[in-house]
């Protein structure tokens, strides 16, 4: 706190500073006065004390806002106890924008509703909260959207793409976010509030001779135009993506002194923002991709202002580096296969009012570049084969992230931006610099605007890597403005190019950078260090040379992360994609709750802040993290769909086995996690165990002493278990090849059909079937309260049990999806070194798995009918559930595979009492509404035991398991 107050008060003396004492009566005070929430614990501190850039400063507290009076309660509040403010929106900056020693305003979770939407005079009146895809998809309803659409735009806010000023892939079809922004309602640091925008000759005069505070604001805001309109107009870049430095030349008169527009990009240095009104264009309903490959990036970026004169709505570039980072990663491998020769392609995507308009574009261009040597393309027949290459562009930073064998990547200078017609030319300089710094640096982004992408593999761990991140990031500064181009084209410059902005603009318009946020924020207490007057490039670093990551004893032990838990809480680069709410599994909690506290990046920061120790001091027993991973379902989602594969149930379960250690666990824990030996003392005398779990009057005990919720139902012990039944069978004596059915604890106790069903369906593929000579358990629930010691003893016992049938190479059946995860994943991370458990994690399939791999499908009779299908959460995020839909088409069934995200049941999550309520809010959000919609005639298909419960026990529609249908199938 204390450098950033002498930073201040060496330009403005007058500037008082923030007094840490103040704090308890500043965030009394808001607790008084706000109706939102308050946050000013530890927790919530670390939660926000860094964005998705390098950098880290634990803020004094943070706000969560109802409206747009607690945000002006709250700033007058700041204000009177000189603390700075830093309004925020998805917190997904890369330049160090969002994090600051500030009270941070998040408007994400309740402000966040479109006010007006006007489709004919083509505007949006939006809360600052809202996520920009909820923008447009309303939009779309009527042909329009708003156009900027960074590769955040399922998540990002319209806040926050404001203060970045953000661009994204469309960027080329009508510009920036400053070019379509019409009004914004704006509060100073002062207690100012007003509404900006276009503002005439006429209007202007009226403004300054009526006074006041905003009559001086216009008033200094003309005389910085009238003194130095020729410097602007002379020194900013003319080029599509120069977002660097404060937005003056829409003080210009030939730029209607659009007051609105010259605050975007401000980053919140100078004012809150609570309501904006915003542009809204045509979107072409008739959109065509033409991919085009090259022999390398720098003859496809010296295509660019040739495909441009074609008109495309989007043109984006990468690189044979990212390329070969998504390979290592096993990323999009598929797609990358239909990718044209090259070694660096563009994505021309051309609009037009119906499909056939649109391809023609494209076929012009094709035709056109044809006779080109080295040039190849592939015209994309359908919007589907169109999203998969789009998909391969959005990867860019989980390509160029954690890459196995390589040092990490970081942003830096991950942004820069000149005229496209220089672009092929400063590329070449890139990589030549890059080259001798020994910097590994894909290249991607938006070529058909001059902007350039990457993560370069900084060394920000070590004083000499430090000391040559800098001069490299000097260097590169000279060069992009040896091209005239930005140091920023996209990102901003918050921390990363702040202290850079000097070589771009000189002293004369830094001096006015200065001015102009001062005539807005006289006291420099909106978030400061930012953009002007900027703190180093090489300070507050959130890791630097002081970091050392600790050693520490696990139970997992993170092959992919160097055996290192420490170096898996580094994983989240803060892009937050589990923040999105719109498809995809991750995260369930997030869905339900929009608080950032209850997403994976939170989860992940908390675990990172708690390995620091300097803002969360109680280690394996922190409460703020044990309350964040509270309501964490393991659905394994993050896993997969998380760029850089932060895998939050695995952590978890690490967290809860330290928590736990030598402490009493919730009654759950022992109810439910216990399961397995649970389920064999009761299959003894099942009638004696359904008579306590389903009398009226025992069963609420029961409930009570297990932690489970009034609201359930406790599932019936079948009166005889799968197990008894298939010993019971006459031996079957077959030449077949062998298959092991895995008798998992649900459906060998409580659903037995569903394995009978198995047992038919392989018989009748070819397959002599047996099972395990004793009862085994993967553990699954086990891991859900951190006893891992015993999920341990338990997978070790299948290891010496199933010996012989592993090393003979016997494939195994799982009926349950959370039993083969646990084999395919949780496994080679327990035993990474164990060549049983090896061999085991590859011969587990799901009944869908292995059918398909046998050919066996094909042998099936056919079947019609309509299914819908829901995937459990850990199959989908752990094996893929392609295969269980295409079984059911190839057998002529019209199949709806869900994309619903998690039912919330979540194996005992939802049973607990104390997570009832938010099961229901997650099962909510899509799987149970579309249950309760299905026609009688369709049949609802879902594997886990979990969510079969879910609907069953919330909509009455008994699911079937893939088996069931199979079998049902055989059977007419």
């Amino acid at each position: 706190m204390a450098s950033v107050n002498k930073h201040r008060e060496q330009a403005f003396p007058d500037t008082r500073p923030f007094q840490n004492s103040s704090i308890p009566n500043l965030e009394r005070k808001l607790r008084r006065e706000l109706k939102g929430e308050v946050r000013f614990d530890n927790g919530s501190r670390a939660l926000y004390a860094t964005d998705s850039s390098n950098y880290r400063q634990v803020p004094i507290g943070v706000v969560v806002p109802k409206d747009a009076d607690d945000v002006i309660a709250a700033v007058s509040i700041a204000r009177e106890f000189q603390a700075p403010i830093l309004p925020r929106g998805g917190g997904t900056s890369l330049a160090g924008q969002c994090c600051n020693v500030a009270v941070v305003i998040d408007m994400s979770k309740y402000m966040n509703r479109i006010i007006e939407l006007d489709p004919g005079q083509k505007i949006a009146r939006v809360q600052p909260g809202i996520v920009l895809d909820d923008v447009r998809n309303a939009a779309e309803k009527f042909k329009l959207t708003f156009a900027p659409d960074p590769a955040t735009h399922n998540h990002c806010t319209l806040g926050g793409m404001i203060g970045n000023n953000s661009c994204g892939v469309h960027s080329v079809m009508a510009g920036k976010t400053d070019d379509n922004i019409e009004e914004l309602d704006i509060l100073t640091y002062t207690g100012l509030r007003m509404r900006v925008g276009r503002t005439g000759d006429d209007h202007l005069d009226r403004i300054i001779r009526d006074g006041g505070s905003r009559g001086e604001i216009y008033s200094r805001l003309v005389a910085l135009r009238d003194r130095l309109g020729d410097s602007i107009r002379k020194k900013f870049p003319n080029i599509p993506r120069r977002v660097s430095g404060y937005n003056l030349p829409y003080l210009l008169p030939e730029n209607s002194f659009h007051v609105a527009r010259a605050l975007v990009g401000s980053e919140g240095t100078c004012v809150t923002v609570l309501e904006a009104t915003l542009r809204l264009v045509d979107s072409p309903p008739g959109r065509t991709l033409l991919v085009i490959g090259f022999p390398d990036i720098y003859v496809a970026a010296d295509a660019v202002p040739e495909i441009v004169s074609y008109g495309p709505i989007g043109l984006e570039g990468i690189d044979d580096i990212l390329i070969d980072g998504m390979k290592r990663k096993g990323l999009h491998v598929e797609k990358i296969a239909q990718l044209p020769p090259g070694k660096g392609w563009l994505l021309a995507e051309f609009g037009g009012i119906d499909q056939a308009e649109s391809r023609a574009k494209a076929e012009i261009m094709e035709k056109a570049f044809k006779p080109k040597a080295g040039v190849t393309m592939h015209l994309c027949q359908s919007r589907h084969e169109a999203e998969t290459f789009w998909k391969i562009r959005e990867s860019g930073l989980g390509a160029s992230s954690f890459i196995p064998g390589e040092k990490e990547a970081w942003e830096g200078w991950e942004d820069s931006a000149v005229a496209p017609e220089k672009l092929g030319a400063y590329l070449r300089e890139l990589r030549k610099l890059c080259d001798a710094y020994k910097y590994r640096a894909p290249l991607y982004g938006h070529f058909g605007q001059g902007c350039v992408h990457n993560r370069i593999n900084f060394d920000l761990f070590t004083a000499e890597g430090i000391a040559k991140f800098r001069s490299f990031m000097t260097e590169a500064a000279d060069l992009v403005v040896s091209y005239g181009g930005s140091l920023s084209g996209e990102h901003g410059d918050g921390q990363s190019r702040g202290e850079l902005l000097p070589k771009m603009y000189g002293p004369e318009l830094m001096k006015a950078f200065e001015e102009f946020k001062s005539i807005w924020d006289p006291e420099w207490k909106m978030n400061p260090g930012k953009v002007v007057l900027a703190y180093p490039m090489d300070s507050n670093l959130r890791f630097g040379e002081r970091f050392v990551p600790k050693p520490i004893a696990t139970h997992f032990q993170y092959p992919k992360d160097e055996g290192s838990f420490s170096r898996a809480t580094m994983r989240c680069v803060g892009v937050g994609e589990c923040r999105r709410t719109d498809h995809g599994t991750m995260c369930p909690s997030y869905r339900a709750t929009r608080d950032e506290e209850h997403s994976t990046r939170g989860r992940a920061r908390l675990l990172f802040e708690m390995m620091q120790g300097d803002t969360l001091h109680d280690g394996w027993h922190d409460e703020s993290v044990k309350k964040s991973l509270d309501l964490c379902l393991a659905c394994k989602g993050c896993r997969t769909e998380c760029p850089v594969n932060v895998d939050m149930a695995t952590y978890k379960a690490e967290f809860l086995s330290h928590y736990y250690e030598n402490r009493l666990r919730p009654q759950s824990a022992y109810a439910m996690g216990l399961v397995y030996w649970w389920a064999r003392a009761g299959s003894l005398a099942p009638w004696a165990a359904n008579a306590l779990t389903q009398t009226p009057g025992l069963r609420e005990i029961v409930k009570l002493i297990g932690g489970i919720s009034p609201h359930r139902s406790i599932p019936k012990f079948a009166p005889k278990t799968f197990r008894a039944w298939f010993n019971a069978r006459s031996p079957q004596q077959s030449a077949n090849p062998s298959v092991i059915l895995w008798p998992d604890t649900f459906n060998n106790h409580f659903h037995p059909e569903t394995a009978k069903a198995a047992v038919n369906v392989l018989e009748r593929a070819g397959y002599t079937v047996a099972i395990p000579p004793r009862p085994l358990c993967c553990g699954r629930p086990l891991y859900d309260y951190g006893f891992l010691h015993l999920a341990k003893k338990l997978l070790r016992q299948t290891l010496t049990t199933l010996h012989p049938q592993i090393v003979n190479g016997t494939p195994i059946v799982g009926l349950e999806p959370s039993c083969v995860a646990v084999f395919r994943d949780e496994l080679p991370n327990l035993f990474p070194n164990d060549e049983t458990a090896k061999r085991l994690s590859t011969q587990v399939f799901t009944l869908a798995e292995f059918l398909s791999n046998s050919g066996a499908v094909a042998k099936m009779p056919k079947a019609a009918g309509d299914v819908t299908y829901h995937g459990h959460c850990q199959h989908k995020a752990v094996m893929g559930t392609t295969a269980d839909a295409e079984i059911l088409r190839t057998l002529g069934m019209s199949v709806n595979a869900l994309d619903s995200g998690c039912c919330g049941m979540a194996g005992s999550f939802g049973f607990e009492r104390e997570h009832y309520e938010i099961s229901q809010k997650i099962g909510e959000l899509s799987v149970l509404p579309t249950v309760r919609s299905m026609p009688e005639s369709s049949v609802f298909v879902a594997d886990g035991f979990s969510c079969r419960e879910q609907v069953f026990q919330a909509t009455g529609k008994l699911p079937l398991h893939l088996a069931e249908l199979l079998d049902r199938n055989n059977a007419t």
